[in-house]
């Protein structure tokens, strides 16, 4: 094991400190349900371009913390470590289309991922979209792209400095030429129609209106301002959403309440196209379930859904009988494992199974026998690509000890394992052989086993001083399965400890886990997440004063609420793009969207949860807190820069913390959003300031 330097105090004293001015207060109170609050730091929720003093003091708080992270002794050397690992290339898994097979594919230099097509298999490649051209600041990110059936068309969306604010562009694959149709607004693809000159998109009526969603129709070559309007946004926590069936025959559509139900309905589409008559037959409504569309299959419409079957099952919906009780089972639940997605080849379905938090696939007949599974190359993640014309099929692996990979295989009907073939793998700079991956489970206030993946050298000793990261999310039914993270290597080396738990809120275990973990039940993330800490620290891997954790978004939120529920548990936290003021967040940006997730001050039972656990209302004067890397990006269109800002104020204002030793660290970046499409440059100095304050605060720095 790397022998470590001394505690923090002794990197504090290499460090001249920048502190940053004391923060003014402005005291804003407000009665809510019942209960006066005092908001001192009110102020600070404006956005720079609209306030100069906000502007200024957020000037003043990331000099403060470049000033700290730039001394840090071990920085230098991290960022050449992680340089190569960061500069490693990548491939996704191939879309087939009559016309070939389109992938992404970044080098590893470039900012932003291209767009590649192969006439066959194995042929040659031709680049067709490079967004790395338009920009050479690297600011402009590729957001999705998607082609039609035919291969003929692509669509794409573009968007500035992580705003995420997509605009729709077309390409023609023949020419190589963009075609003029633009359309702006958030834009996300619905689906092509069959003839591939016309599709379906979902976008804002209101750009300055996060809740003014359509879903539209648009014809290539026509203006987007005569698009067609199937569906309107009527309520913030509600997203409607519709496209066309593959054959063209229908239209399905959804309306999302959270991410645990949706209505259900379908239409005739040649009805609507003739008279603009939405004639509905509507599947599921009011229902707490999620009803999941697939395709059709004739008259037969396939879905997966959660209702009455938490852990998922496969739907077939007769649409001349479309009565629920006419419904008939595929693929039923099973008590082991969860139905992640189906996918439909040539005359079979592929099932995605989670099995422990690794994926499992299965194939299936259209009537739901089983034919056998598909081979996997280990304990990881992987997913699928099919076509319904074809048997043919590319599968994309990663694991924590393996880089993404993609193979090929053909769909066969025999109950023997499908077999894979190499068709792209990363090249990495290293041998992974060394580092051992496990999975141990902690056991949560309530008893509940809470699994946890650990990352480590495969010679560590565990003698309870070992640096160690822990890292979660535990929300919006997201699992965290594993996967290659190119960034740990340096951390590894430098005798460090990786771990991800999966802790209730997420989908790990089927809609009853992500349950468990939202609204009134959201205590339980926390409690699991402290649970893992406290089993690393009896099971020797590491102690308090060795401790980080890491989260972002809703897993930022986790590490607010942990620092300020148990701030004695850990040395350090990262705190990334974070919803922090539980009492406010739904008055900003796109949060209404949440409501179904976390409740809303709003309502007076769901005040009392949020009040329970809102870290920006639980900062306490006179505490010592972990030392804190706060980060928000300014043209964040989810999360606002507010949380972090307000945030990181009140706990300069009342922590004990020495400012030397364990300070309380804020990094806006006006250059990013909420963290999607960043430059390489940037990517690598983000990961550089992160591991470095780790490195640092856990005593790893050398």
């Amino acid at each position: 094991m790397p022998m470590l330097l001394p505690l923090v105090s002794v990197v504090a004293s290499l460090l001249a400190a920048t502190v940053p001015p004391a923060t003014k207060t402005q005291p804003v109170t407000d009665t809510v349900q019942g209960v006066e609050i005092i908001d001192e730091y009110r102020w600070l929720e404006a956005l720079e371009k609209d306030s100069s003093e906000v502007s200024e003091w957020t000037t003043a708080q990331n000099d403060a913390t470049r000033a700290t992270l730039e001394k840090l002794p071990c920085r230098e050397a991290l960022a050449k470590a992680l340089e190569p690992w960061m500069t490693i290339g990548s491939v996704g898994v191939p879309t087939m289309t009559d016309a070939g097979y389109f992938y992404s594919e970044r080098s590893g230099t470039q900012n932003q991922g291209v767009v590649q097509f192969r006439a066959t298999r194995d042929g040659a490649v031709r680049t067709l979209l490079d967004v790395n051209t338009l920009d050479a600041a690297g600011l402009t990110s590729l957001d999705w792209w998607r082609a039609n059936e035919a291969g003929t068309m692509l669509a794409f969306g573009l968007s500035r400095q992580g705003s995420e604010m997509s605009e729709l562009h077309l390409l023609d694959v023949a020419t190589g030429q963009w075609i003029a149709d633009e359309i702006a607004g958030k834009v996300s693809l619905s689906g092509w129609m069959p003839q591939g000159k016309s599709f379906f998109y979902s976008g804002l009526r209101d750009a300055k209106d996060p809740y003014s969603r359509e879903s539209r129709f648009h014809e290539i070559g026509s203006s987007p301002r005569f698009d067609r309007v199937l569906e309107k946004q009527t309520n913030p926590s509600e997203i409607p959403g519709c496209g066309p069936t593959t054959d063209g025959r229908w239209i399905v559509g959804t309306l999302s309440k959270g991410w645990q139900a949706n209505d259900l309905w379908i239409a005739p589409l040649d009805t609507w196209m003739k008279t603009g008559e939405l004639k509905k037959i509507v599947l599921a409504q009011g229902l707490d379930g999620r009803f999941d569309p697939i395709d059709t299959i004739g008259d037969t419409l396939y879905i997966t859904s959660s209702f009455g079957t938490p852990r998922g099952s496969l739907i077939a919906i007769n649409l001349n009988h479309p009565e629920r009780a006419q419904w008939k089972t595929i693929i039923a639940e099973r008590s082991d494992m969860v139905l992640e997605s189906v996918a439909l080849a040539k005359g079979m379905f592929v099932a995605t199974w989670s099995k422990d938090v690794c994926s499992q696939f299965e194939r299936f007949t259209l009537e739901g026998k089983s034919i056998g599974t598909i081979e996997l190359p280990g304990l990881g993640t992987a997913s699928i690509s099919t076509d319904h014309k074809r048997t043919e099929a590319f599968v994309g692996y990663t694991s924590y000890d393996a880089p993404s990979t993609v193979y090929q295989t053909e769909l066969v009907h025999a109950p023997t394992p499908c077999k894979l073939s190499l068709w792209a793998q990363t090249k990495i700079p290293g041998d992974l052989s060394n580092y051992l991956v496990e999975q141990k489970r902690a056991t949560s206030k309530d008893g509940t086993q809470i699994p946890m993946f650990i990352v480590r050298k495969k010679d560590l000793v565990l003698d309870g001083s070992n640096p160690t990261l822990l890292y979660a999310y535990g929300g919006f039914n997201v699992s965290l399965t594993p996967s290659f993270n190119r960034t740990i290597i340096p951390w590894l080396d430098a005798g460090g400890v990786y771990v991800v738990a999966n802790l209730r809120g997420g989908g790990e275990f089927g809609e009853e886990w992500h349950r468990a973990g939202m609204q009134a039940n959201k205590q339980n993330v926390f409690d699991d997440f402290y649970a893992c800490a406290e089993w690393l620290i009896s099971a020797k891997y590491t102690t308090p004063e060795h401790l980080a954790i890491e989260g972002g978004s809703n897993g930022g939120l986790l590490t607010g609420v942990a620092s300020t529920q148990r701030p004695e548990l850990f040395a350090a936290a990262i705190v990334a793009v974070p919803l922090l003021d539980m009492i406010r967040f739904q008055d900003f940006l796109i949060a209404r969207y949440w409501v179904p997730e976390y409740g809303s001050s709003e309502e007076s039972t769901q005040f009392k949860t949020l009040m329970a656990y809102s870290p920006y209302h639980h900062v306490t004067k006179g505490q010592k807190y972990p030392a804190l890397l706060v980060t928000a990006g300014e043209n964040d269109s989810r999360v606002h820069p507010l949380h972090a800002r307000k945030f990181v104020a009140r706990v300069q204002a009342n922590a004990s913390n020495d400012t030397d030793v364990d300070p309380i660290m804020l990094w806006v970046d006006r250059e990013a959003g909420h963290g999607q499409g960043k430059p390489l440059a940037l990517r690598i100095r983000d990961e550089v300031d992160q591991w470095s304050f780790v490195m640092w605060q856990t005593g790893a720095c050398r």
